[in-house]
């Protein structure tokens, strides 16, 4: 029981943060995100996300990518890349935010 009750837990989980069902971060901390994905990001991926270093993150090229995926990439990374691992500076929830945000589009 104890197995099925963690797995249930972990897939409503995952269908939370794909689906948006998480929490909203607050008005203030969607600005510092914003400013976050503008100039830390935009510092490899170009200051209009167009790409640089790293690859574009416009809507366009983002919008078959599972959610999931670049939620995972935030997070973790790439390895033998420049992308670091944003684990411990961003939770889930944020990191599911920035997917929304980038593949709606970062207001210049």
């Amino acid at each position: 029981m104890k197995k099925f009750l963690t797995a249930s837990i972990g897939a409503m989980l995952t269908v939370m943060v794909v689906t948006g069902a998480c929490a909203t971060p607050t008005a203030g901390r969607q600005e510092e995100l914003i400013n976050l994905v503008k100039h830390d990001c935009g510092s490899c991926h170009g200051l209009t996300l167009k790409g640089g270093l790293g690859s574009a993150l416009l809507p366009e090229q983002l919008t078959e990518r599972p959610d999931e995926d670049l939620i995972e990439i935030i997070l973790e990374g790439l390895a033998d890349t420049p992308m670091p691992p944003w684990e411990g500076q961003l939770s889930e929830e944020e990191a599911a935010w920035i997917v929304q945000l980038l593949k709606k589009g970062v207001r210049q």
